[in-house]
């Protein structure tokens, strides 16, 4: 039984939406986000990355830097650059790229949900960045990048957002990157009701991106409430996070690719001789190529395409050791090329798919990287099997696009 609820959401004005809406703050660097807040700014990574404020150099995770997050938003909300909902609302949130759209339910999530197994995850955290977000939150007494959720489709709920999008939008925009982001505010009652009820009816939620923010959002309720913070009754806005729920139908994963700086000390040819232990091996030219299907991974090395088909003998029906990613850490990249631990090894790189296979043969040709590795994107019911068997999937086996911007909603506690 889930319990998502509405909440009162602190925005922007209608006409600084789209000045104010950035890309989450975990997809750039410090460089890359000070060129965004130049460009525009009253962009959200002001208060996002807070680091941005400080000349270079300066400690990210210095206190100063998080109590700068905190008075950049009171300073906003003077300014009206922000407004505070008068009573709590369900939102929804439409993102269109390249004429594909997917809507998700704006909401607040029950952290008791996330520890008791209802919220699924299916990646590990890393305690530094973990702490990073909890030290965010804590010093805006606020989430402000939601997370991403996703749910087996329900046609009460769909009926409910197809209703609400006839309405005329609070938000519409189309950010720099091309997506059209379109904001719509659930006002009747009943309608919220109805959510309300068929959320309460799912069993099962997924993390599909945002691990780190949620688990934070989590640990810093948990500390409150050891704390002696929790005021009993209906619970305290610190024990729900922001949340965006979006239906699996609509959902799109794209492909997470690979680069390894050098083979490891191997000829082509025995490097060759080792793959055809696991794969069958057809060379495809100069031409970009991509994979056609779950079981087949494209590979470029010395200026050719190769397509690598993975045997029967070495495919598997288990919810982690079937995924693709999977059969590549094990039987290529630790044994052949000797990456144990794709978190740490500085020798691979990991490369969204929207970037294109184009960027695999850029970093190849340019002779930063010898190999290029490029997967067929895991699907949205790979990812639920991993979740509702409690395991992990490697690193890296999943990128979403589009990106949810943050700055559309804040959830003040």
């Amino acid at each position: 039984m889930a319990i998502v609820k509405p909440f009162r959401a602190l925005r922007p004005e209608a006409s600084k939406a789209s000045h104010i809406a950035a890309l989450p703050y975990d997809v750039m660097d410090t460089k890359e986000a000070r060129y965004e807040i130049e460009k525009e700014p009253l962009s959200f990574l002001r208060i996002d990355r807070p680091e941005t404020s400080f000349e270079d150099g300066h400690d990210m995770y210095a206190p100063e830097v998080y109590e700068k997050a905190k008075e950049i938003l009171e300073e906003m909300i003077r300014n009206g650059d922000f407004i505070l909902d008068d009573r709590q609302y369900y939102y929804i949130y439409e993102l269109t790229m390249e004429g594909r759209s997917q809507t998700g339910i704006v909401a607040v999530c029950s952290v008791d949900d996330y520890v008791h197994g209802v919220i699924k995850k299916h990646e590990n955290t890393l305690a530094r960045k973990e702490q990073d977000r909890i030290d965010h939150i804590t010093a805006l007494s606020a989430q402000t990048g939601p997370i991403f959720l996703s749910y087996r489709r329900n046609d009460e709920i769909e009926a409910e957002v197809i209703k609400a999008k006839a309405e005329e939008a609070v938000y519409d925009f189309t950010s720099d990157d091309g997506i059209r982001h379109r904001v719509w505010i659930i006002k009747d009652p009943g309608s919220a009701d109805r959510i309300k009820d068929a959320f309460s009816a799912i069993d099962s939620i997924y993390i599909a991106d945002g691990h780190h923010r949620c688990a934070s959002a989590c640990k810093v309720c948990l500390k409150k409430r050891e704390e002696g913070n929790a005021k009993g009754g209906d619970g305290n806005e610190f024990d729900y996070f922001l949340s965006v729920l979006f239906p699996d139908s609509e959902l799109k994963i794209m492909d997470y690719n690979r680069v390894v700086r050098d083979l490891n000390g191997l000829s082509e040819s025995r490097f060759f001789d080792r793959l055809r232990k696991t794969f069958d091996i057809t060379a495809c030219g100069k031409d970009i190529t991509r994979p056609a299907h779950k079981g087949q991974i494209s590979m470029y090395l010395s200026g050719v395409w190769y397509l690598l088909d993975i045997k029967d003998d070495y495919k598997s029906d288990d919810a982690v050791d079937g995924l693709d990613v999977s059969i590549l850490q094990r039987e290529v990249l630790s044994p052949v090329l000797g990456i144990e631990d794709p978190r740490t090894d500085e020798r691979i790189r990991f490369v969204g798919g929207i970037r294109g296979l184009e960027a695999l043969r850029e970093l190849v040709d340019s002779g930063m990287y010898d190999i290029a590795f490029a997967m067929y994107p895991t699907s949205i019911e790979e990812l639920f099997n991993v979740a509702d068997e409690g395991r992990l999937m490697p690193p890296k086996s999943t990128w979403f696009e589009p990106k949810l911007r943050s700055g559309l909603f804040i959830h003040m506690f």
